[in-house]
């Protein structure tokens, strides 16, 4: 299941990187900084808060992500940024 990819793109430009549909399986997206990638962010299998708008989910994803979502430039602050914004 693919994510709202305009509204990713839009949240990525506001962060200075580029998305594309990932060529890693089961991931959605690909983050590429100076066009080089940086990050594979979301898996495929499961929703985001992009598609399912979903308050209660943001609150329970951002609380699973709460250590690893702080450290600016790793996957999960991509993702967090990304697809949960």
């Amino acid at each position: 299941m693919q994510t709202n990819l305009a509204k990713a793109k839009s949240n990525a430009k506001k962060l200075g990187v580029t998305v594309m549909p990932s060529k890693v399986k089961n991931k959605k997206l690909d983050v590429y900084k100076n066009g080089s990638k940086i990050a594979s962010i979301g898996d495929i299998r499961y929703s985001d808060f992009l598609q399912h708008n979903d308050e209660t989910r943001k609150k329970n994803y951002l609380a699973r992500h709460a250590k690893t979502r702080v450290k600016i430039g790793s996957p999960s602050y991509y993702a967090w940024k990304i697809l949960w914004d």
